[in-house]
């Protein structure tokens, strides 16, 4: 976001338009735990998508919105607004995102523990609806173990210089001299982004989720991973390649190991994945619990996934009832774990039975926009 103090006007750069480094670009995202916050950026990407990506005319084609398990009354009626006043699509249908994870496993009833990169949401999918009572959602995602990375290897000394704030200059062959470059008109926005950017790496690259629960002394001597940094300095990762998966399973890891990292609003709701899988199946009908502990579904597009997925079935098997059978799946390609919800999307969508369930621009003109609440439960 290019701001211009003068005309207040705000110059929009989506995707990888931010890879170039820009005087007074700032980085800013349009959603906040799942949640959309500002939806004048959401119609830009959606203009995006549309015009620069796809190359269609949204006037021609009906949309099939997935969205997160929590979204309110008020956010469904502000997407829908949008698609039918902006972009003239013919017909609408907001499909929750656990539900079509669910599709795209070929199940219609599946526990669906979605990690993102904002949140980690578990929802319970019964014959093709989730059931609300049931959703149980966690601030800890993708984004926050990066910034516990990030804030763990700060504490070390470790100093990350993001990849437009040097270049590599040749004293001799094969031998490089890193120059820093004064560029002062950075935003601090941008910095943190492009630090964010390596600190996911090294996390993907390196971290592992533990067999066990994480403890500092136990693994004060596990061997190092060595990682080399984009300005060419090698780092060596020890115990925090299993500390900082391990905060998915104890949130309070963070808090207690790692310095600067911030602490979450309220700490006393923050629980574990195998607490909020419990929890999530506990608030549902008993006669559908056997079946929910024994279709538990992975998604998202972590690389240790596999890991998580033993470490989870066994805690979760550890605090079930006994005549409970847990099983766990995860997709052993990461590229369908990670578009799980668009696969479920495009299943959806190709059924015969489902083209008479879209909400159409004329039930949105007779109706009002309220009507989708109708259409899309």
């Amino acid at each position: 976001m290019d701001v211009d103090k003068a005309k207040t006007k705000r110059k929009l750069y989506v995707g990888q338009e931010l890879e170039f480094r820009r005087d007074n670009m700032e980085v800013i995202s349009p959603m906040k735990d799942g949640t959309v916050t500002d939806w004048d950026i959401v119609d830009n990407i959606w203009n995006h998508a549309f015009r620069r990506r796809l190359l269609i005319n949204p006037e021609e084609h009906p949309m099939l919105i997935a969205e997160p398990s929590t979204n309110t009354a008020q956010q469904r009626e502000k997407a829908a607004e949008l698609m039918f006043e902006n972009y003239k699509v013919p017909a609408l249908f907001l499909a929750k995102n656990a539900v079509l994870t669910s599709f795209a496993s070929g199940r219609a009833t599946s526990l669906v523990v979605d990690s993102g990169g904002g949140s980690t949401v578990v929802s319970a999918v019964h014959d093709g609806f989730v059931l609300q009572k049931s959703v149980a959602t966690s601030p800890v995602g993708g984004e926050f173990l990066t910034d516990c990375m990030m804030k763990s290897l700060e504490s070390k000394g470790v100093v990350i210089r993001p990849r437009y704030s040097f270049k590599k200059k040749e004293i001799s062959p094969g031998e490089y001299k890193i120059v820093d470059l004064d560029l002062p008109n950075t935003t601090e926005s941008y910095r943190l982004y492009c630090m964010r950017a390596i600190a996911s790496d090294i996390k993907e690259s390196v971290c592992r989720v533990p067999d066990t629960a994480f403890d500092e002394v136990a693994y004060a001597n596990v061997p190092t991973t060595s990682y080399e940094l984009p300005d060419g300095q090698t780092i060596e990762v020890g115990a925090d390649r299993f500390k900082i998966p391990d905060i998915l399973f104890n949130p309070s890891l963070s808090q207690q190991t790692i310095p600067g990292v911030d602490g979450f609003a309220d700490s006393m709701s923050v629980r574990g994945l195998p607490r909020m899988v419990i929890d999530s199946i506990n608030r549902c009908d008993v006669d559908i619990r056997k079946e929910l502990f024994s279709n538990i579904l992975l998604s998202g597009g972590s690389s240790s996934i596999l890991q998580l997925k033993e470490r989870l079935e066994k805690e979760v098997l550890e605090e079930s009832p006994q005549a409970a059978r847990v099983k766990v799946m995860a997709s052993g390609n990461s590229v369908e774990r990670r578009f799980s919800v668009w696969i479920g999307g495009s299943i959806l969508a190709s059924l015969g039975s489902f083209q008479q369930m879209w909400f159409s621009k004329a039930e949105y003109e007779e109706h009002g926009v309220s009507y989708i609440q109708r259409k899309c439960p």
